[in-house]
Parts: C-alpha cells; sequence; structure tokens
C-alpha cells in the first residue's frame, strides 16, 4: 500500500531517501547549479514537505515553498531509482499540485536540471501540464538550469 502523509523532514528514516536525493542532485550537475535545500532547510515555515510510503517504508519525497500569496515552487520531488516506473513520480506530483492548489495557490514553478539525468522529470512536468518559463524567485538565466510554471484552477 503506497500513502502520502505530510511529515517532517527531520525524520531519522528518512536519512537514505535525502542521501539518495543528494546524490543525485550532485551527480551530473555543477555546483553552482545546485539549487536543492537538505531537510533542515525543508523544515523551515512556508514549506509543505510530503512523503510517499509504501508499506511503511518512505520510497518517495516532495514539498513546495511558498513564494507569495499566489505562488509555489516545488522542491526536492525524488523517489528512489528502484521503485520508479511505477508512476509513483506522477503520484506525488498530482498529490503537491492538489495540495497547493487547496492552500489557494494560484502557480507552481519549479527549476530542474538540462543534464540527461533529468530527461524523465522534465517530460513528467510536462505531462502534468507545466511550461518552460524565465527563471523566478531569485533564480538567474542559468544554462544548466530549466524553469517551469503551471497555473492552476
Amino acid at each position: 500500500m503506497v500513502t502520502i502523509d505530510e511529515q517532517n523532514p527531520l525524520g531519522a528514516d528518512l536519512a537514505v531517501l535525502m542521501q539518495r536525493h543528494t546524490a543525485d542532485m550532485h551527480a551530473d550537475t555543477p555546483p553552482e547549479s545546485i539549487h536543492m535545500m537538505d531537510a533542515g532547510a525543508l523544515a523551515a515555515p512556508g514549506i509543505r514537505f510530503f512523503v510517499m510510503r509504501q508499506d511503511g517504508v518512505a520510497v518517495g519525497m516532495g514539498a513546495f515553498k511558498r513564494i507569495d500569496g499566489a505562488h509555489a515552487e516545488i522542491k526536492s520531488m525524488h523517489v528512489l531509482a528502484e521503485h520508479r516506473g511505477r508512476g509513483l513520480s506522477r503520484r506525488m506530483l498530482e498529490h503537491l499540485v492538489a495540495k497547493a492548489q487547496a492552500d489557494g495557490f494560484r502557480r507552481l514553478s519549479l527549476e530542474t536540471g538540462v543534464q540527461p539525468t533529468f530527461v524523465a522529470a522534465r517530460a513528467l512536468y510536462a505531462r502534468a501540464g507545466f511550461v518552460e518559463c524565465g527563471p523566478f524567485d531569485g533564480y538567474w538565466n542559468d544554462p544548466n538550469s530549466v524553469f517551469m510554471t503551471k497555473h492552476l484552477a
């Protein structure tokens, strides 16, 4: 059984998930182009953090950060490699979009990489209705980044 619940990102049983996410982000992205947030940063006010569990074991995570009253940003979306290919990333993304919409946000944006390791993520976001946009909320034109946004109903 797969569940998605809001949780504290500092949970002890999330260490492997955080480590794998960090390793993936550093695998082929130059350090100056890595915009991920660590567990401590994800625990800050204005961020909602969700954990996907299969039979009680953490297999994925995702968060969104408030930019302003109408705009939020997806952060730290990750599903463990051994659990990919089963629609779990799509489920997490749908959950984040629904929660952001329920919180009253009218726009949801994200930053992802241009490297080949991010091809599947970019395709997932595009299928969910996200379109490329310019940098937002402190980002800059970075040749290693792709910015995407979706207007929520």
